[in-house]
């Protein structure tokens, strides 16, 4: 029970104050005229004036209320360097334990404790960081502010909300995980391209901090180590990486570790840059107009990106008609420059229904043997000529070519087909069987492809026939020569299908994904593993002409690994899905190929900065008069403490008592009966009157 005098005025205040101010008037007045009742007369007034103020006496009876100790617990990634796991279960536990034991011996002042844990949220991609103080706001949002006892944060210091909280009522404890004295250093990646030309380099600047002195980094390209090179500590270094092909290359940036340092997880960085060609160089040599030149010359030329070399035979040697030469050509065709000295420039050389006529001398196809070895591209879109004498078969080519010409022309109708192989193959897979703008549709609403009129027989020596003609004969076929590539079209009537004859066929994607693949694309590589990221999920896909998928095994930074199952997308090709927790690089593999992913950004916040350390809660710690000790001197003895006293000393924190209570019952008993006091007031000033009459 709790007892305390209250004032219930039965007039206005402003009225007491003035009476109040009148009857001290004219006490002082009398007393100053010697009046023998002075004091008589103004303790009537001071009753008088008490009874206008009605006091009572107020009666609680009161329940004591626990109060509240909040305990966050960081769990992020951080606290998984070293041994910071099993130091922050261990310092959980013990005082969990603590408080439990500090509730039960002081009954007057229970203590209720709440505990949040933090982790990162989000997934690997949103990298928000340690949202610790953000936790302990939330927190205390849902707990009265008179019961806060305080806070204990089990953390390693690096948060990345200092601002989320400036005040607590309670006092605020951190105890550090990790060792004082701790040694680290990391990249930091200050600017990296999105994406690169083929060919050429890429600049990324980059930063190593930490230790001073000279850091050594490892560059790797898709995987594969192309350098090494020195830096100094602290300065700003620009990296050139080369990038060797289209699509995703994955460069990572590592720098190698130094004796005793806290983690590698800062130490590197993985950027994805898409590489982009430039211009690719096309050199198409037609033998002698046709119905279908302009076809090849159509589609390079609708690409923005090619440029285009045309070479065109319009009068052989063995032809004389009389034609001046000033009419045939402004200057003279570079013959030599193209075919000798600047052959590896082009990406790609077409011959479309070429046949040996003596305008290029045999050194000058042998050198286009020798470029189609070191890594070029020949595609033959073979015309009737091919089967006989002066056959590209005749010349130094024949060392490259997949197939020979058995010198039999078909001139009947036939409709072109895919075979087995090359449904598996992805220059030809998932072409329909119907036709329309990008040879893709439905039986509904498209008709069959259109037929071909003219059939060059070959036989196949090497490589692969995704599409054949005539009676099931080989029509396409496509090989690898050294570090080069060789495709062979046995007709030269695949213009039928872009002029719409009996409704056409598709055309232009076949040409282009031919294309492609000869210039080594590498969507259109025939065995690939390939993986694309879209925010934490990653999928991977099996390309393969051979044989079947093997599991995938996925090694995640941390180095855990996973086993993940195909799923069949279509001939040749399998699916797999995974939901990757962990940032950095990832790295794919199925026993036979392997590829590697990057998930997140390329230096995830969590290991920005590893070293534990207090300085970033300290200004929270001081303004609530906590304390910051390490877990690794040992757990502190905690204490309760008067509300406003000092909360932390030498190997001890303290949680205030907060003394808070809920009303159950109030009783209100009158000081100053109105009768008793008007009573007692006339009495008095009856009193002085009978003093002053004497």
């Amino acid at each position: 029970m709790n007892s305390t005098v209250v004032f219930d005025p039965i007039a206005p205040i402003e009225l007491i104050w003035v009476a109040l101010a009148i009857a001290v008037l004219l006490t002082v007045f009398a007393a100053w005229q010697k009046s023998k009742s002075w004091a008589l007369r103004g303790l009537g007034f001071g009753i008088l004036i008490l009874a206008l103020a009605n006091p009572a006496l107020v009666r609680e009876l009161r329940r004591s209320l626990s109060d509240i100790a909040i305990v966050v617990v960081d769990e992020t990634q951080s606290q998984t360097i070293g041994d910071r796991a099993e130091v922050t279960a261990a310092a959980e536990a013990e005082v969990l334990s603590a408080l439990e034991a500090l509730s039960a011996r002081d009954e007057d002042a229970p203590l209720e404790t709440r505990v949040v844990r933090v982790r990162n949220e989000g997934g690997p991609v949103a990298d928000p960081g340690t949202q610790l103080l953000t936790a302990l706001n939330e927190a205390a949002a849902e707990a009265p502010a008179d019961r806060l006892a305080g806070a204990i944060l089990i953390t390693d210091g690096q948060v990345h909300d200092p601002d989320a909280v400036t005040e607590f009522p309670g006092p605020v404890h951190a105890l550090i995980t990790g060792e004082e004295g701790e040694i680290d250093r990391r990249l930091v990646v200050i600017s990296a391209p999105s994406f690169g030309i083929v060919g050429e380099d890429s600049t990324f600047r980059v930063k190593v901090e930490g230790v001073p002195g000279t850091a050594r980094i490892a560059i790797s390209v898709d995987g594969e180590v192309v350098e090494e090179r020195n830096v100094t500590v602290g300065a700003e270094n620009d990296i050139n990486v080369p990038i060797t092909h289209g699509g995703s290359n994955v460069v990572e940036l590592v720098v190698r570790e130094i004796p005793d340092e806290l983690t590698l997880r800062n130490n590197r960085a993985a950027i994805t840059v898409n590489g982009v060609r430039d211009r690719l160089r096309v050199l198409l040599v037609s033998g002698e107009p046709h119905a279908g030149e302009r076809t090849w010359r159509n589609l390079l030329k609708a690409d923005p990106s090619v440029d285009l070399v045309h070479f065109t035979i319009l009068r052989p040697p063995t032809k004389q008609d009389g034609t001046p030469v000033f009419e045939l050509s402004l200057i003279a065709f570079p013959t030599r420059e193209l075919f000798l000295e600047k052959v590896d420039d082009f990406d790609l050389i077409v011959f479309d229904r070429y046949r040996r006529r003596g305008v290029l001398p045999s050194p000058y196809i042998a050198n286009i043997s020798r470029y189609v070895r070191d890594g070029g591209a020949v595609l033959i879109a073979s015309g009737p000529y091919f089967a006989g004498v002066e056959s590209l078969y005749r010349t130094p080519l024949a060392d490259i070519l997949p197939v020979a010409p058995t010198a039999e022309i078909y001139e009947s109708p036939f409709t072109p087909e895919i075979t087995k192989d090359g449904e598996r193959h992805p220059v030809t897979s998932g072409l329909t069987r119907f036709a329309g703008s990008d040879g893709q549709g439905s039986a509904a609403d498209q008709t069959p492809w259109g037929r071909w009129m003219r059939h060059v027989e070959v036989e196949t020596l090497s490589g692969s026939t995704v599409m054949s003609g005539y009676e099931k004969k080989p029509l396409l076929v496509l090989d690898r020569v050294g570090e080069g590539r060789v495709a062979v079209l046995a007709s030269d009537h695949a213009w039928l299908w872009s002029r719409g004859f009996e409704g056409g066929g598709p055309q232009a994607e076949l040409l282009r994904r031919l294309a492609h693949w000869l210039m080594k694309e590498p969507e259109l590589e025939e065995e690939a593993l390939i993986a694309t990221t879209q925010g934490s999920t990653l999928t991977v896909e099996r390309r393969s002409v051979t044989g079947e998928a093997e599991n995938l095994s996925i090694i995640a930074p941390s180095g855990e690994r996973t086993t993940a199952t195909w799923a069949p997308a279509g001939p040749g090709r399998w699916l797999t899905t995974f939901e990757a927790n962990e940032q950095g690089l990832h790295r794919l593999s199925d026993g036979e190929l392997t590829a590697i992913a990057a998930i997140g950004p390329p230096a995830p916040v969590e290991f920005e900065s590893a070293i534990s350390t207090p300085d970033l809660l300290q200004p929270l710690i001081d303004a609530t008069d906590g304390g910051a000790l390490r877990l690794a001197n040992g757990i502190p003895d905690i204490r309760r403490v008067r509300d406003g006293r000092t909360a932390a000393g030498r190997g001890w924190v303290g949680l205030s008592r907060r003394e808070a209570y809920a009303v159950e019952d109030v009783r209100l008993t009158p000081l100053a009966p109105g009768w008793a006091m008007l009573l007692l007031s006339a009495g008095l000033m009856l009193a002085a009157w009978r003093v002053e009459g004497r």
